[in-house]
């Protein structure tokens, strides 16, 4: 390990957060991490940039593109731990959309198995909720799924 004050090397940010040293450097294209150069032009990583790319790895898995996960840590300070007020902000706008996703998600489970307002009219219940396919006049797409409903008609 790094003496404290020097950062981190690459090698030892892989190391700690199970990502390829590769997929570090993609991140850092991304500016999920900034790193800052030594005397010897080596990159330094800050330990604040292990929660960085924690937070990063996680988003993507969940389905964020990796413009917005960068988008959003970019409200962070740079070359300085983020503190926790700086964590909350930026975490404000995100909660938002998780919380979005998530209302999201359980109206697709419930509906998944019934009339979605797509225009296949191949369930029974698809003649009772969109009889004709009248959905499309709300637009393209399942649109009871995409929030319309049918009295929308």
């Amino acid at each position: 390990m790094t003496r404290l004050g020097q950062g981190l090397t690459i090698g030892e940010l892989a190391d700690r957060t199970g990502l390829a040293v590769s997929a570090i450097r993609f991140y850092e294209t991304h500016g999920i991490v900034r790193p800052v150069r030594n005397a010897g032009g080596h990159r330094r990583y800050g330990r604040a940039d292990i929660r960085r790319l924690s937070f990063a790895m996680i988003a993507q898995q969940l389905g964020f593109p990796l413009s917005e996960i960068g988008a959003r840590l970019a409200a962070l300070p740079d070359h300085r731990a983020p503190s926790r007020a700086d964590w909350t902000e930026m975490a404000g706008e995100f909660r938002d959309e998780i919380d979005n996703r998530i209302r999201r998600l359980g109206e697709l489970r419930d509906k998944l198995d019934g009339c979605i307002g797509c225009g296949c009219l191949s369930l029974e219940t698809c003649a009772l909720y969109n009889p004709d396919d009248r959905a499309q006049a709300l637009g393209k797409g399942p649109r009871y799924l995409m929030g319309d409903a049918a009295s929308d008609i």
